[in-house]
């Protein structure tokens, strides 16, 4: 029987029974919000050594935009960015190193260079996406999106976002499973901002637990998410209240791994609400 608190990534066998803190590093000119202050090598392994620091329990390393109409990347381009960030780390830190990309190619060099995860917003739907995730034991995360970052947030419309993020979430953990790839490397992600207006988002969010009847911990990434924004009125820097919120909601509603920008802050609210979940479960 499948352990769900363990998940098999690389060489790490990571203990999901308490919440982790995934922490973002983009070597990108042009995300969201962080877009160029870590877009060279030095300045992202600096970065993500200072998230470590504050207590990230893995790093996301991604070399593409993916939000709301962002270009995409060549893959020459995107190799050029990350690789050299993952190499410099797999030296230095002794946390999970996850590659935040859909491109086959990109996660057979990543692995290669260090990562133990593979994040895909496309929920591994490329052509060669499984086989190249197949290849190794890196850990995967299937992400849910509708449309692309080009077209995702133009009038996102479902019948039942939860039934068929979860219809989805399935299909392509059985892909992975016809695949060979077994299900502890294997997390959930219901994609939160990806082709889903503020009531999508919402609905998801409160229904988490039906999410999890599928068998997988839930990484959940709400971090200075739009969504957020719509609901409190905020530019994107003025979020973090915000996203500390949607973190410990994510967390009480299940979700065993937070992708998040600002590490230190969340790892202490995380602390207080596992804190509180445990004494639940003791009482």
């Amino acid at each position: 029987m499948q352990n769900q608190s363990l998940f098999h990534c690389g060489k790490f066998r990571l203990n999901l029974a308490h919440p982790r803190v995934m922490g973002i590093v983009n070597v990108t000119p042009d995300s969201f919000s962080d877009g160029g202050r870590h877009a060279s090598t030095d300045l992202a392994v600096a970065h993500a050594l200072k998230l470590v620091a504050e207590g990230a329990d893995i790093l996301d390393i991604g070399g593409e935009s993916t939000r709301p109409n962002a270009i995409p990347v060549g893959l020459d381009e995107e190799l050029s960015r990350v690789i050299p960030v993952i190499e410099r780390l797999a030296q230095e830190v002794d946390v999970p190193l996850s590659i935040d990309t859909y491109k086959p190619e990109v996660m057979r060099q990543a692995v290669k260079a260090g990562a133990a995860i593979i994040n895909d917003i496309y929920g591994l739907r490329q052509p060669g996406a499984v086989q190249a995730a197949a290849e190794g034991n890196a850990g995967i995360c299937i992400m849910h999106m509708q449309g692309t970052p080009q077209t995702m947030q133009q009038e996102p419309v479902y019948a039942d976002v939860v039934q068929e993020v979860k219809a989805f979430l399935h299909e392509q953990l059985q892909a992975c499973h016809a695949a060979g790839i077994s299900a502890e490397r294997i997390v959930l992600d219901p994609g939160f901002g990806f082709g889903k207006r503020t009531v999508h988002n919402l609905a998801l969010l409160q229904a988490m637990p039906a999410i999890l009847e599928l068998g997988r911990p839930i990484l959940a990434g709400l971090s200075r998410k739009s969504v957020l924004g719509q609901i409190i009125g905020s530019d994107v820097d003025q979020r973090l209240h915000a996203s500390l919120a949607a973190s410990v909601i994510a967390v009480m509603k299940g979700a065993r791994i937070v992708r998040v920008h600002d590490v230190k802050a969340t790892v202490d609210a995380l602390k207080v609400t596992d804190a509180v979940i445990h004494a639940q479960a003791s009482a």
